[in-house]
């Protein structure tokens, strides 16, 4: 049975009305009500916790702008939390995990199976499933084992990331220990996602374009395709859950993302779409790519460059329109719904000879 959602037929290569969006970070800090609810949660942690609170700010970006998919608010550091390590999120610093993991006994320390300690989140699922009714899918999401380790090793956010890069080339054993138990943790909480009603599931892979090509095809790559392997692919309704995959910096590797089975890769906006397209083939939905620095600029030129990615990647099935990476804080309102306009009122009769 064919999903009816546009967003949903996009990601399998199913022919659409027009071109859904949807933008990774689109409940966050730009939007004045999300701001509000994070005062009243009282911080970040205690918002991602809170289901009837995550739910409200899921539903905001839908509600102001009429996209085409909502994403599950929450953390991809909930999962290292859930496994035992501390997290907090200092003013102005970030998330921080202390102590951090640093030994085979720190790995040996980290508890099993997650997803059973994240109860809050499966029922912010609920909570937005009923708040969006049948109009508009869910995406749930992970971070990649590779981006969650860096977080882990190194303690939080990092510039260098020398204590997990002097892990894979000291101890690689190690590393690939905390990478399967990661693998494995991912699988259990986006299935447990799954069950729970989202439509669709993202790995977010964030720091994969920090490795070497051979190096990311080992250490980042290799996890994520026994994740995508290890999910289900159909929700409780019968109907197909795409999987994306999208890592930062690494279009490069479009063939080997392609390789893991996924349903759609998600590109930065340093890869062209035209001739990922191309490379593609029709065997994934490819989903972005523009610039989120572009939202900086007026709104005719918003939509000069939304038209550019969209005529680039042409009249074909299998695109869904996202920035090449999150939504800045720094950003207006006014610019998401200038974007949001110019993709959901592009005419793509236009693009046919």
């Amino acid at each position: 049975m064919e999903p009816r959602h546009r967003f949903l037929r996009a990601c399998l290569g199913l022919e659409t009305d027009r071109t859904p969006i949807w933008i990774m970070r689109q409940a966050g800090r730009y939007l004045p009500e999300y701001m509000e609810t994070r005062r009243q949660a009282g911080d970040f942690l205690a918002l991602c916790k809170n289901p009837e609170l995550a739910a409200r700010v899921t539903l905001q970006p839908i509600e102001r702008f009429g996209l085409d998919a909502a994403i599950l608010f929450s953390d991809i550091l909930v999962i290292p939390e859930a496994m035992g390590m501390p997290l907090r999120f200092g003013v102005g610093e970030g998330p921080i995990l202390d102590p951090p993991v640093r030994s085979a006994q720190d790995i040996a320390n980290l508890r099993g199976n997650p997803e059973e300690r994240l109860e809050y989140v499966y029922n912010a699922i609920r909570l937005i499933r009923e708040g969006l009714g049948e109009t508009t899918p869910l995406i749930g999401f992970s971070g990649s084992p590779w981006t969650l380790a860096t977080y882990m090793v190194e303690g939080g956010s990092s510039k260098h990331f020398s204590r997990i890069k002097g892990m894979l080339y000291d101890r690689p054993d190690l590393l690939q220990d905390l990478l399967d138990r990661l693998a494995e943790a991912v699988t259990g909480y986006l299935n447990a996602q799954i069950r729970h009603g989202v439509q669709a599931v993202q790995i977010f892979d964030t720091w994969g374009g920090i490795l070497g090509h051979d190096v990311f095809l080992q250490f980042s790559l290799e996890s994520m395709k026994k994740i995508v392997k290890g999910l289900d692919r159909v929700g409780p309704d019968g109907q197909r859950v795409p999987v994306i995959l999208f890592a930062k910096g690494c279009g490069t590797h479009l063939e080997s993302m392609i390789a893991t089975g996924c349903d759609v890769v998600g590109l930065d906006w340093t890869t062209p779409i035209d001739a990922a397209r191309r490379q593609a083939g029709g065997r994934v939905a490819l989903q972005g790519n523009m610039d989120p620095a572009v939202l900086q600029a007026s709104p005719g030129r918003i939509r000069q460059e939304a038209e550019k990615v969209l005529r680039a990647y042409g009249p074909h099935s299998g695109h869904v329109f996202n920035l090449g990476h999150g939504v800045t804080p720094d950003c207006t309102p006014e610019s998401v719904a200038a974007l949001v306009e110019a993709v959901q009122g592009f005419d793509r009769g236009s693009l046919i000879p």
